[in-house]
């Protein structure tokens, strides 16, 4: 990012709503009028095609009261896996706003597979890959992520605005 960056471990109400943009917003929102300096917020998502991008925004809430086998199998009956992991990162400072986003597509594995990762990482294959995010290590992970290409989409921005473009 060009500076350092502090991490800050806080419980952060969690919106409930449509886009996992909106979450972002409000949390960096909260974020900032607690910590009172700029600070960046991360969430994540992940869509499912034949679900309309269900869960989304819902999915920490769907894994944690459905499990990562329910998730797998909620999809059996489809023939459409294809699925989206989305990360949102949201920047606050006093003047200014920025939303970043990263995407990458992929489908639902049949079984959650892998060690690896967090959340739902056991389950979601990306595109060019037969292994779930949980069976890379975190290198091979990091280098596609959604992730990395959020960081990399928010660095492109803060440059712009402190070039004030």
């Amino acid at each position: 990012m060009g500076s350092e960056i502090e991490h800050a471990e806080l419980e952060l109400p969690e919106i409930q709503a449509a886009t996992i943009e909106e979450v972002a917003r409000e949390k960096a929102r909260e974020a900032f009028r607690r910590l009172g300096k700029a600070c960046v917020v991360e969430d994540s998502a992940l869509g499912f095609a034949a679900w309309g991008g269900l869960p989304g925004p819902y999915i920490k809430w769907f894994e944690r009261v459905a499990g990562l086998p329910a998730l797998c199998r909620a999809l059996d009956g489809f023939p459409d896996r294809r699925a989206s992991a989305v990360c949102v990162l949201a920047f606050r400072s006093e003047t200014e706003q920025l939303t970043a986003l990263g995407r990458i597509d992929g489908t639902i594995a049949r079984d959650p597979r892998g060690n690896g990762g967090f959340g739902w990482d056991a389950i979601f294959v990306p595109d060019g890959e037969e292994r779930t995010f949980a069976e890379m290590t975190a290198a091979e992970k990091n280098a596609m992520s959604h992730r990395r290409r959020a960081w990399e989409d928010l660095r492109k921005k803060i440059r712009l605005w402190q070039e004030g473009r």
